[in-house]
Order: structure tokens, then C-alpha cells, then sequence
């Protein structure tokens, strides 16, 4: 899939940082442990490492089929193959929509060079998005193709407004009109077309995600996240996205946060049980340490037994694990907390909720993990929700490896001690006395 130098810088940044953070901390009076500590540790893990999974295959096989079609300007195929994926529900075994993937790699190219040049310092020539609206004014009224371009829209209006500062080249007033430019531009594609008229899950997440554009208030984010779940209850994205959507620097609230997990613990009960609520705050907690003042952490640990139940996979497994260890960072005193988070939240948090975040994360790890997917532990502990956008570059592939070893290790010190050694199988995780 086409990876921008915007992401690959950002993501490579972020990397270089991580690799050279101390990550030891003290919890409920251990030691504290230096990274020297930990790496020697670490190295007595025998856990299997997965650079590439099952789940990354199929999110690329969807992108490059949506990339071969639009490049070859098949658009009635791949019209017919959005369709078909909306009807069936079609998504990878972690839930990715099926949909949006072959939107993705459709407008890929676009977004790609729009991207590289304003990292250049270059409005964008309009070429590329002027083809894909040629192509949706081809096919009038099908939405297949009004949504491959009204997200392509969105994304040259988000990456317009996330250019970096030190950009000088264009103006900033510039960039504040052009993303407006964009999003109402996508808005205008998309009005002719509803979610719940087509029974077009894609349709439905597109309408959310033109909020990110949009000032609504916080009432409109969940009625039309709540319009989106009711399609398509068994996808988990669409969960996490709300979750991120409803934080106070979208403009939600913890409070709204609080509540709308609750309301898609009750609209999914009958698919993930106690499960919407621990998918609700799986990114926001990891994107704002002030979410755990607020969780209940009894609720979200039930969740997330209710999901490892129904989802038997390694990557189901990689992600809740690795997200509560995003989590954890938040949390006063937790393993690899940070000075800030731990000076911001100490007051406000209850020790009971960073508690009982340990436990609930060893037991994930004993119970459940099998074999370790290092990007979804870099994606968790760098930029949650961009998972379609992660290269599979082998830096990001260490930096992953290296984060969720290190947390391993700062969990399991006891274990690690007077050199034993941990293992992972299918049959949980066992100890192992030196040789």
C-alpha cells in the first residue's frame, strides 16, 4: 500500500524516541528497574515474533485489489466489489471493513501524492483528485464511487491541516481554507447517499468520519456512531473510532465518553457481551491518560474477557494486550509510566484502577498470547488508530518487539529472577528454572 514521507517521517521520529526512553517504573513498591535491567530480562522471553500476520495479508490483499482496479480505471468493478463487501459484511479476522480497505488503496495514489507535496512545501496539483471526480460524475448516483472521492477529499484535507509547522512555504490561513475546501467538498459527494438507505456500513463510517472536519456537538457523534454500529455491530473499528471521536480535544467529554461506552456495551451485548465498553475506551485510554479517571476498570476488564472469548485469534490477543499496556503508561506508578502522565493523574486517578489494569494485562499475556505481532505494540504505543497507514518496515517491526518485551519483562521481573526464563504456547504461559 502507498506510504506517505509525512507518515514515515512522523512514525520514524516517534521510533527513535521510543528506543531511547527508559521504560522502568516503579509498581506497588517494586524496584524500580533500569533499561539495562530490562533488556537483559527481555532477552529471556521465548516468545515467537510474527513480523508479518494473517491480519496485515488481508488488509493488503483488499488495498492492492482497490489500488489495481482505480489504476486501471475499472470503476464498475470496483463499485460492484464495495457493494458486495457492504452486503456481506466483508472484513478481515480482526474486523476491518473490507470496504474501506478497497477504498483505501483506490484513492491511495491521490492521497499519496498530495501528501509528498505539501511535505514538499507544494500546494498540491489537482490532477489526481480531478480524475477521481471525474470517474464519480461517470457514475452518477453510485456510491461506490462518490465515497472513494469523498475520502480521498478528506484525507488531502487532513493532511493540509496536520502539516507540520516548520513548513513555512504555505500559509497557515491557506491551510485553515483548504481543508474546509476539502471536507465540505466530501460532504457534498456523500449527501446524495445514506448509510442506512443502502445498508452501506462504508456510507455510514464516512458520514463519522466527516466529523473530524465538522464542530458538532457531542449529541451528533454518538447518533451518528450509534447509526454506524447498529449496521455493523461485529466490527470493532467502528467502537474504537467513537471512542476517539468522543475525547475532550475532539470536543467530547469524559463524562459523554463514560456514558456512550455504557450505550455500546447494551447495543453489542449480544455480540461482544460486555465488550463494547472495553473497545470504546481502547484507544481513548491509550490517547489520553485523564480517560482512566472515569473507567471502570471492573467493566472493562469483563469486556475484555467477553472479547478474547468470542475472538480466538493471536491478533485479537496482540491488540488487547498491547493497548492496555498503552493504557498502563497512563497510569500512575504502572509499568513505563511517564513523569508527566504520573504528575497530571496521581491525584486524580484510583490506585485500585492502575491495580487492577496490571492484572487484568499479565493476564492476558499468561493466558492468551501465543506469538508477538511487534507493529500493532508499535501502532498502540505510537499513534493509536492508524493502523492502515503502518508500514511494515523493519524499524517499526524492532521498535514493537522492543516495547512489548520491555513490558513483559517489568510485569514479570519476579519470574525473570536469578535467571529464569518465560515461554509462551497455546497451553498459557509457563517458567522456566536456568540451566
Amino acid at each position: 500500500m502507498p506510504v506517505t514521507r509525512l507518515i514515515k517521517r512522523a512514525l520514524a521520529t516517534q521510533t527513535a524516541q521510543f528506543l531511547r526512553r527508559p521504560s522502568g517504573a516503579d509498581w506497588d513498591g517494586q524496584t524500580q528497574l533500569s533499561q539495562q535491567e530490562i533488556d537483559h530480562m527481555a532477552q529471556r522471553i521465548l516468545l515467537p515474533s510474527l513480523p508479518v500476520s494473517d491480519e496485515e495479508m488481508a488488509r493488503a490483499q483488499f488495498q492492492d485489489r482497490g489500488q489495481k482496479m482505480a489504476r486501471q480505471e475499472n470503476w464498475p468493478a470496483l463499485s460492484a466489489a464495495i457493494r458486495a463487501a457492504d452486503e456481506t459484511r466483508l472484513a478481515t479476522p480482526g474486523g476491518e471493513m473490507a470496504t474501506m480497505l478497497l477504498a483505501y488503496g483506490a484513492r491511495g495514489d491521490v492521497t499519496a501524492a498530495a501528501e509528498d507535496a505539501l511535505y514538499d512545501g507544494v500546494v498540491p496539483p489537482s490532477h489526481g483528485i480531478d480524475a477521481l471526480e471525474e470517474a464519480a460524475q461517470e457514475l452518477p448516483g453510485d456510491y461506490p464511487t462518490a465515497l472513494v472521492t469523498a475520502l480521498a477529499h478528506m484525507d488531502i484535507g487532513l493532511a493540509w491541516r496536520n502539516l507540520p509547522k516548520a513548513i513555512t512555504q504555505i500559509d497557515i490561513t491557506d491551510r485553515a481554507a483548504r481543508t474546509h475546501h476539502h471536507f465540505a467538498r466530501a460532504a457534498q459527494l456523500l449527501a446524495p447517499h445514506c448509510g442506512l438507505t443502502h445498508d452501506a456500513p462504508s456510507l455510514a463510517a464516512a458520514q463519522c468520519a466527516l466529523l473530524a472536519g465538522q464542530t458538532p456537538s457531542q449529541r451528533q457523534v454518538a447518533d451518528d456512531y450509534e447509526a454506524l454500529i447498529r449496521l455493523d455491530p461485529n466490527s470493532p473499528k467502528h467502537l474504537r473510532a467513537m471512542g476517539r471521536a468522543l475525547l475532550p480535544e475532539c470536543g467530547g467529554s469524559l463524562a459523554q465518553l463514560e456514558l456512550e461506552a455504557r450505550r455500546a456495551a447494551t447495543l453489542t451485548q449480544s455480540i461482544w457481551g460486555a465488550g463494547g465498553y472495553t473497545w470504546v475506551h481502547l484507544d481513548a485510554l491509550a490517547l489520553d491518560p485523564d480517560a482512566l479517571i472515569r473507567l471502570d476498570a471492573e467493566f472493562f476488564a469483563d469486556g475484555m474477557r467477553d472479547i478474547l472469548a468470542r475472538r480466538k485469534n493471536q491478533h485479537i490477543a496482540n491488540l488487547l494486550a498491547a493497548y492496555c499496556a498503552a493504557a498502563l503508561k497512563g497510569a500512575p506508578g504502572a509499568p513505563g509510566a511517564t513523569p508527566d502522565s504520573a504528575a497530571t493523574n496521581a491525584a486524580k486517578v484510583d490506585p485500585a484502577t492502575g491495580t487492577a489494569l496490571r492484572a487484568l494485562f499479565e493476564w492476558v499475556l499468561s493466558t492468551h498470547l501465543q506469538e508477538l505481532h511487534p507493529l500493532i505494540w508499535t501502532e498502540a504505543l505510537h499513534r493509536p488508530g492508524l493502523a492502515t497507514a503502518l508500514p511494515s518496515r523493519r524499524s517499526l517491526v524492532r521498535a514493537g518487539r522492543h516495547a512489548a518485551l520491555g513490558m513483559i519483562a517489568t510485569v514479570f521481573a519476579d519470574k525473570l529472577a536469578n535467571g529464569r526464563s518465560i515461554a509462551f504456547s497455546t497451553a498459557g504461559m509457563y517458567q522456566l528454572d536456568p540451566m
